[in-house]
This record gives structure tokens, C-alpha cells and sequence, in this order.
């Protein structure tokens, strides 16, 4: 890349970046203002809340905002982001999750407007995934399997960061490793307008983290939480897609399948573990509990912030892992990736039973 074009795009994400925390900063203490006149606080009686008094939960207007208004202004356009489907999806989940945050949603009209949300985005502005990347063997996959594959990846991810927001500022956190990562891995490959979205809602929610984390002011909602995880799936399926093995074509990225793997695991195996449970033990998949990993690492004596810094961490550690052993390949390290999840989860049960019955003995690993 020619120097001044280096220069141009540094001015242009800084601007962005600026822009969309500015904007989020500026309009949170309106928001706030406006839920106290009008009571719109969180349901602290729910038996899933850490707080014992109301909190606003309309953070997600002052990030949709923030990152429209600065997407519809610096946005490039380019045929690998069709961003006026992006924007619609993006409009229609937002639209959904402020009802929700004020109001409730049922839960199968709520997976009824993600089916649609995804499907704007798969059938129409064609983000899918059009092969298996070499997983188990396998390269192209038929339209109709591309279709349904994508579209079911697009809701587990919108609904994996609504479950993880259960806690002061860790999804915002997952939120801004997740894109901030996919930013600087779409700059290295050069697709700049890709990188320019990751980093507009990163700079939108760091904004809104400022009065997230604990203390606690404001929480993002369902507004936002489905928001980042619709932009995180788009980030992924784009990162992958971009650099897909094909004949004549060498990929900048190697093993892009298990990176973006690495990049979402925080959230994805929360929700698969949670799921798993709910329906072993004959309950809903939606059914709301208190067996996440952040609430299980609460119950172990740690703060909001400690165990947010915690789960982090894990997630940087786990995106370095993939960086450096790359060459292993796609289905090797999502093993890896996946092991490393269950022993982590494994040392927290073995740490709860050891605090339960105030012993370190090894049968806690058992029962």
C-alpha cells in the first residue's frame, strides 16, 4: 500500500472510532435522564439479577445510534458489504429488542424475527458460507446446506450475546476483543470497509462502557446484545469467507475457520453448554437460569469486574493460541479450542464443589 493511502486510512478509523464513542458518550447521560423520569428501570425482582436496584436497561439506543449514524457517514462502499442489508437487519433486530427491553417479547416471535433477520442478510445480501473450508474433509457445500447452515450460525450468535450480558460490562468487553480483533485481521488482509464496521460498533460500545462497567449505570439490553452479536456473526462469516481455500487462490489468513472460532468461543460454548443442560435436564433451551460461566465464576467469591477480566482474558489467550499454531489446521484446533473450554469449565465445578464442602479433594473433580 502507498504511504499516503496508509496515512488516509489511520485519519479515517481514528475519525470513526472518535465519532462513535463520542456519539455514544454524549447521548447515554440523555438516556439515562430519561428512563429515571419515566421509571424505565431493570426487573430487579427476576431471580437472574445481580442488583438490588433499578437500572436502566436502554444502553442499546445510544449504541444503535452511535453506530448508524457513523456507519451511514465514513461507510465504503464495496461489493463485499452490502450494507444497506446489514443496516435493515440491524434495524428490524434493533426494533424487536427495544420492545423487549421495555415490554417482553415471546420467545418464538423472537426467533421468528431472527429467522428474518438472517435470511435478509443470507438470501439477500448473500453473507454465507459457501464451503465446509476443509473441516473433516469436506470443501463446497450445496446452495440449499450454504443457506440453512448460515442462517442457523447467524442466530447462534445473536443469541449467544444476548446470554452472555449477564454481568457488568462483559458482554461490551466480548464485544470490543471480538471486533477489535476482526478489525485488525481485515486491515492485514486489506478489506478496509469490512474492518471500518468492526470498529465502529467497538468504538460505540467502548463509549457505553464506560457506564457499564461496575458500577453499573446503564445495561446495553436486548437491543444491543442481538445488535453485536448480528454484527460479530456478519464479522465472521466474512473473515472466513475471504479467505477460503480454492483452486488458483492462496489465503492470507491460514485456518480462518478455527480463528473466528477462537475469536466467538467465549460466548458460543456458554450458550451450547447452557443449552445442552437446559434440554438434559428436560427444561426449555430458553429457559432462563443462573448456570452460566459468569454466574458460576460469581459464586466462586469473584466481582463483576474480576470475572470479566477473567473470561477476557481467556479469550485473548485462546485467539493467540490459534495465531501461533495455525498450521495445525481448522478441525485440530477447534478440538484444542474446545478442550481448553471444557477444562476451564471443569476447574470452575471442581473449585465450587471444593467451596461447597470446604475441601481440595480430588473426587470434587468427579461428583
Amino acid at each position: 500500500m502507498p504511504e499516503y493511502l496508509g496515512i488516509y486510512y489511520s485519519i479515517y478509523y481514528v475519525l470513526m472510532v472518535v465519532l462513535s464513542i463520542s456519539i455514544t458518550v454524549l447521548a447515554i447521560p440523555s438516556i439515562l435522564h430519561v428512563a429515571r423520569t419515566r421509571h424505565l428501570y431493570d426487573d430487579v425482582g427476576h431471580f437472574r439479577k445481580q442488583h438490588d436496584h433499578g437500572i436502566p436497561r436502554l444502553g442499546g439506543v445510544a449504541i444503535f445510534v452511535s453506530f448508524t449514524i457513523t456507519i451511514l457517514l465514513f461507510s465504503i462502499v464495496d461489493k463485499t458489504t452490502p450494507v444497506s442489508y446489514m443496516l435493515a437487519a440491524s434495524i428490524v433486530l434493533f426494533i424487536m429488542g427495544i420492545k423487549d427491553d421495555l415490554s417482553g417479547v415471546n420467545p418464538s416471535t423472537k426467533l421468528l424475527i431472527q429467522i428474518v433477520v438472517a435470511s435478509i442478510l443470507v438470501l439477500a445480501g448473500n453473507i454465507r458460507f459457501t464451503s465446509m473450508y476443509g473441516i473433516l474433509g469436506f470443501y463446497d457445500i450445496p446452495y440449499v446446506v450454504s443457506v440453512v447452515l448460515s442462517i442457523l450460525f447467524i442466530i447462534l450468535i445473536i443469541n449467544a450475546f444476548n446470554l452472555v450480558d449477564g454481568i457488568d460490562g462483559l458482554a461490551a468487553t466480548t464485544c470490543i476483543i471480538v471486533n477489535g480483533t476482526f478489525s485488525v485481521l481485515f486491515i492485514y488482509i486489506r478489506h478496509y470497509e469490512l474492518a471500518a464496521i468492526s470498529l465502529t460498533i467497538s468504538g460505540a460500545v467502548l463509549g457505553f462502557l464506560r457506564y457499564n462497567i461496575t458500577p453499573a449505570k446503564i445495561f446495553m439490553g436486548d437491543a444491543c446484545s442481538l445488535l453485536i452479536g448480528l454484527i460479530s456473526a456478519i464479522m465472521a462469516i466474512n473473515l472466513i469467507e475471504l479467505n477460503k481455500i480454492s483452486e488458483g487462490k492462496s489465503v492470507e489468513i491460514i485456518s480462518a475457520p478455527a480463528l473466528a472460532f477462537a475469536i466467538l468461543i467465549g460466548p458460543i460454548f456458554d450458550t451450547l453448554r447452557v443449552f445442552t443442560l437446559r434440554i438434559f435436564s428436560g427444561k426449555s433451551p430458553f429457559e432462563a437460569d443462573r448456570n452460566h460461566i459468569h454466574h458460576r465464576i460469581l459464586r466462586l467469591g469473584y466481582t463483576h469486574l474480576q470475572t470479566t477480566c477473567i473470561l477476557a482474558g481467556l479469550n485473548i489467550l485462546t485467539i493467540v493460541l490459534v495465531l501461533v499454531f495455525s498450521e495445525l489446521g481448522n478441525f485440530a484446533l477447534m478440538l484444542i479450542i474446545f478442550a481448553i473450554s471444557i477444562l476451564f469449565n471443569w476447574g470452575i465445578t471442581f473449585f465450587l464443589r471444593a467451596k461447597e464442602r470446604e475441601s481440595l479433594s480430588l473426587r470434587n473433580l468427579f461428583v
